[in-house]
């Protein structure tokens, strides 16, 4: 994501909700993986949520994503 599409975020996130559940959702999934990423040895389940997070993360950053281009094409 570059410069354009977080002030696109910035200013339309207070008026669209889902645009501002699916940034949210994007902040808190990186985190997660980050963390399950930082530890030296991540057990079978900690390795299955660090798979499934990743999976809900790229799904949620496609639809983020799509919702800015739409919002470009617009002329946002």
């Amino acid at each position: 994501m570059d410069q354009r599409d977080f002030d696109l975020l910035e200013k339309y996130m207070p008026h669209d909700p889902e645009l501002k559940s699916l940034w949210e959702d994007h902040v808190l999934y990186k985190k997660q993986v980050e963390k399950l990423e930082s530890k030296a040895f991540r057990t079978p389940v900690e390795e299955q949520t660090l798979k499934q997070l990743k999976k809900q993360k790229l799904e949620g950053k496609t639809r983020l994503i799509a919702m800015l281009e739409r919002l470009k094409e617009q002329g946002a």
